[in-house]
């Protein structure tokens, strides 16, 4: 592997060039290095990676996201101060999920694995916060099949390659705040009212989340949409979510069909051909900030606030220009975003988990149900494995002025489960 790597040593010195402020107030504990390293994966791409080590331990916490960057996580301190080792990726394409297909971003954590191995760690620790939930549980799923079982295909139609993947075996899994993957997540806040997706505006009236008619109400008061209208939703969301795959696999198909004519015409191949065969379209997905719990706080009820992770305005988020899945390609809707054709889904990763297992729920997350979280937890293949509910929002922050975030809850509670799982 291609490696360039930079040592800082001391208080604080380590955070230097990290602008989040997620990050403090607290800094690093007095003599934590930090060594910031590239790696080359094994399909050719780079990634990156800070490594915080608090002296002599052969046990690594690793914090990943697919797609945001996560060096400054705020359970690093906690991690570090407890003396284990924290190791925090960035994956490919930060900030860009345009292209993401969850089977190759597997190539990115091999890398680091790897590398962390090569490091001489014995103990590696997954811990999957929000949307990493699904990445690592892919992960350890993948990792822990005989190479020949592993998923030979993207959803998109893709060769994976992962039985020829290295990809070491990991020893323990800490969710904090999970979803059950992405898909999973946008199918339950997809607008199933959208009538017609190359119309961002279009509403089928019957299943309009903010109309007064089904039960909307307007902030700070909560909707209250009856149960027949909920079960019709929530059908229509998946209803919707296929129309997509639907979509991108016909537009996969067109490119593809379009390779072979070329391939079979050679230099006779027309114009049209050609360019059909280069491009790579991209979708456009509107309207995925609508989900009923979030406006209807007795519907799965917890100490979540009015509105979603995107804000209070529940016009605002779901018809603005930003939100999940907003654009991207045919096959990262297929491998990242769909509820139905994804393999980043906890429903199908949590059972293969069979190492020891923490999962940490926020009481007051508006994007991590109460039920969900349950159902994750009954999942996990583990025979070892302990669920705790901290108050908190999905970032572990406060719910109440004066109150202690919850993050810091968080932090004892992860320190303490190493100390017993994993003792030095």
């Amino acid at each position: 592997m291609n490696r360039s790597e930079q040592t800082r040593t001391g208080h604080g010195s380590a955070t230097a060039g990290f602008l989040n402020t997620d990050w403090n107030p607290r800094e690093l504990p007095a003599g934590v290095s930090t060594r910031n390293v590239v790696l080359r994966t094994q399909d050719g791409a780079a990634t990156s990676g800070s490594l915080y080590s608090p002296g002599a331990t052969d046990t690594v916490v690793c914090i990943m996201h697919p797609r945001e960057f996560m060096a400054c996580h705020y359970l690093i301190p906690d991690i570090a101060g407890a003396g284990y080792a924290a190791w925090t990726q960035a994956p490919r394409s930060v900030g860009n999920d345009m292209r993401l297909e969850h089977e190759f971003a597997l190539y990115d954590v091999a890398a680091g694995m790897r590398f962390l191995r090569e490091a001489g760690f014995k103990r590696i620790v997954l811990l999957g916060n929000s949307g990493g939930s699904g990445l690592y549980a892919l992960y350890a799923q993948q990792s822990n099949l005989a190479p020949e079982k592993r998923i030979e295909r993207t959803p998109g139609g893709r060769p994976t390659k992962l039985a020829s993947l290295d990809m070491p075996m990991i020893d323990g899994v800490i969710f904090v705040a999970p979803h059950p993957g992405q898909g999973a997540l946008l199918q339950g806040c997809i607008d199933p009212s959208v009538t017609d997706e190359n119309d961002a505006l279009s509403v089928d009236d019957a299943l309009d989340p903010f109309a007064p008619s089904n039960g909307f109400n307007a902030p700070p008061h909560s909707s209250r949409y009856d149960a027949a209208f909920v079960a019709r939703y929530r059908a229509a969301q998946t209803a919707r979510v296929a129309r997509l795959d639907a979509i991108a696999r016909n537009l996969i198909a067109e490119r593809l069909d379009a390779r072979a004519r070329v391939k079979s015409a050679g230099d006779a191949a027309d114009s049209r051909s050609r360019r059909v065969a280069a491009h790579t379209p991209l979708m456009t997905i509107w309207r995925t900030d609508a989900d009923p719990r979030c406006f209807d706080l007795s519907l799965d009820p917890s100490d979540r606030r009015y509105g979603s992770l995107w804000g209070a305005d529940p016009f605002a988020s779901n018809y603005g220009s930003v939100g999940f899945a907003r654009c991207c390609s045919p096959e990262a809707w297929l491998s990242t975003w769909s509820g139905v054709s994804s393999n980043a889904l906890l429903s199908k990763t949590a059972p293969a988990i069979t190492q020891p297992s923490l999962v940490v729920e926020y009481t007051g997350d508006q994007a991590c149900f109460p039920t969900v979280i349950a159902n994750i937890y009954a999942s996990l293949g583990s025979s070892a494995k302990t669920h705790r509910r901290v108050r908190g929002d999905h970032h572990g922050r406060a719910l109440a002025e004066g109150e202690e975030a919850g993050r810091y809850v968080a932090g004892r509670i992860v320190r303490d489960w190493l100390r017993e799982t994993f003792p030095q």
